[in-house]
Order: C-alpha cells, then structure tokens, then sequence
C-alpha cells in the first residue's frame, strides 16, 4: 500500500512526523512522505499517523 499527504487538505499539526518520523517529514508548514517511503502504508506507526491526523490528510491506498 502507498502513503501520501492531500496538502490541500493538511494544515500543518506536524501530527504525522511526530507519530512516524522515519516516514513523514515536516517542510514549508506542511507533512510529506519522505523521499523512497511512500510504500510504506503497512507500517502499523503510518496507520497511526494516519488515523490521528486532525486533517485527514493522510491517504492510504492499494
């Protein structure tokens, strides 16, 4: 599954890069996934990420 971050919807809480940081960074105010992490939506830190993002800005998708 891949991780990505919709930055038309996240706001900048940083939630992702505290909760995985081996995968999200926080750059420009914003979460991205890391260069070469996007595969990385298995990762039981990423779906965490994802379900605590105030957003919902985190997508998982096959």
């Amino acid at each position: 599954m891949k991780v990505s971050v919709d930055r038309s919807v996240c706001y900048g809480s940083a939630e992702c890069a505290y909760r995985a940081p081996a995968v999200f960074a926080f750059e420009d105010g914003y979460g991205v996934v890391r260069p070469g992490r996007a595969e990385s939506a298995d990762d039981p830190q990423v779906r965490e990420a994802a379900e605590r993002c105030p957003s919902q800005a985190i997508v998982l998708a096959r």
